[in-house]
């Protein structure tokens, strides 16, 4: 089977390379808007968005849509816009305790490229941050890094992995794919899917 990934993240990338699947990679245009709404329908909603805009002109294929946001209080925070917003989602998140949700869509098409079945889920990890000094926050924020990142950080191959105090739940959701999670939705409703990975050992 055709599968897709309909994201142009580095990590997500990575992490379907890192499961040995042979893929392809179709990104999607969907925009990313945070609305106050709740989080766990909001990232779903966003991830089928973008998987559903990818398979509709994608016949026989198997589309991989995901979104990740961070939540603080309730309040949902997106890529920052620039380095003054950057440094205050940063600084809001100092100290405090935050939650890592990623919505992900599965979606096969047929030969008319119509959708035939569908698997929408949402996973959630609870992330404790250490008490950060602004000088940190700008000394990282000149990096770049955090531009491209939901709650302007990253946890992985990247300096802002030094913030996380602790971490409860999948690590993988963080970076942006839950493994765990995306391995048995495949496994469950989509296993002709297993015969596209190639492990190396």
């Amino acid at each position: 089977m055709r599968i897709i990934l309909a994201s142009q993240s580095p990590r997500r990338k990575k992490l379907l390379h890192q499961l040995g699947f042979r893929f392809e990679i179709i990104p999607s245009s969907v925009v990313e808007e945070s609305e106050e709404s709740d989080p766990k329908e909001f990232v779903k909603e966003l991830a089928f968005k973008k998987a559903s805009q990818i398979a509709s002109l994608n016949p026989d294929s198997l589309v991989i849509g995901s979104d990740t946001i961070v939540v603080l209080e309730n309040k949902i925070l997106g890529k920052p816009t620039d380095n003054s917003e950057a440094f205050e989602m940063l600084s809001s998140l100092s100290g405090t305790q935050h939650f890592v949700y990623t919505g992900v869509s599965l979606i096969e098409t047929n030969q008319k490229a119509e959708q035939i079945k569908k698997v929408i889920f949402c996973t959630s990890t609870k992330v404790t941050f250490s008490a950060l000094y602004p000088g940190e926050i700008r000394q990282y924020i000149q990096t770049g890094s955090c531009l491209d990142k939901a709650g302007s950080y990253g946890i992985q191959d990247d300096w802002g992995a030094t913030f996380v105090e602790s971490i409860e739940g999948d690590f993988y959701n963080v970076v942006g794919l839950p493994l765990n999670r995306l391995y048995f939705e495949l496994k469950s409703h989509f296993p002709e899917t297993l015969n596209e990975i190639s492990i190396s050992v």
